[in-house]
């Protein structure tokens, strides 16, 4: 099976207008995390309409939640109407869209969160790059780092030597992640394509499917 163009532009449609440049200047997704918090400290900058500062080096827009349980370090940028639950910790070098879920004891660090994005209960997020609507299941988590500590090949269609020791998950627009889902170092999942609970997932898996074991993927039937 085909595993798809892994190319920025055919995973992502960015319509967060903090985030296009980002975007559009990246050929592969995982170029970005190196420049990652040097673009995030631009932005806050900047400034964005509407948005504030609540601490140093933490912009968020309006309508955001933030319970006092949480922990954010700068840089950040939370988009407007999100959502950051009791106990989530953002470790710096995090950039949101609009009306995400950052939900209790989730980790999050090095990444970028396209509109809409859940992950609202025991995530990691290391160094990866979630599109609109992705969405983490409960416990499943980004793993970012090779035991081996060499730097991570995304296994596709192609080998792609990002150069990069840690890169963790890149989920397309309206990816689904089942619950206790383990997504090792480079794991890309394709746009609308959901994952069963608990599956250990390495490589590209293409867009439109269901892939219901490490090796076994299916076409989605259309609606």
């Amino acid at each position: 099976m085909d595993k798809g163009d892994i190319r920025t532009s055919a995973l992502f449609d960015c319509r967060t207008e903090y985030l296009r440049e980002l975007f559009s200047k990246h050929e592969y997704p995982w170029e970005m995390l190196t420049e990652l918090k040097e673009y995030i400290e631009k932005v806050i900058e900047r400034g964005l309409p509407g948005y504030r500062l609540i601490s140093e080096g933490v912009l968020v827009g309006e309508d955001v939640k933030i319970y006092p349980t949480a922990t954010i370090e700068p840089p950040a940028v939370i988009g407007s109407g999100s959502v950051v639950r009791p106990g989530a910790y953002i470790r710096g070098s995090v950039i949101t869209g609009r009306d995400c879920v950052i939900g209790n004891s989730s980790e999050l660090k090095n990444c970028v969160l396209l509109d809409g994005v859940q992950a609202p209960h025991y995530n990691y997020i290391g160094d990866s790059i979630l599109g609109n609507l992705a969405h983490m299941g409960a416990g499943s988590i980004c793993s970012n780092l090779k035991s081996d500590g060499r730097a991570v090949v995304i296994h596709g269609d192609t080998e792609y030597e990002t150069g990069l020791r840690k890169v963790g998950a890149i989920l397309a627009d309206g990816a689904d992640i089942g619950c206790g889902s383990v997504l090792n170092p480079g794991t890309v999942i394709g746009k609308n394509t959901s994952v069963y609970p608990l599956i250990p997932l390495r490589g590209v898996y293409p867009p439109d499917s269901i892939v219901k074991g490490t090796d076994t993927v299916v076409r989605r039937e259309k609606r």
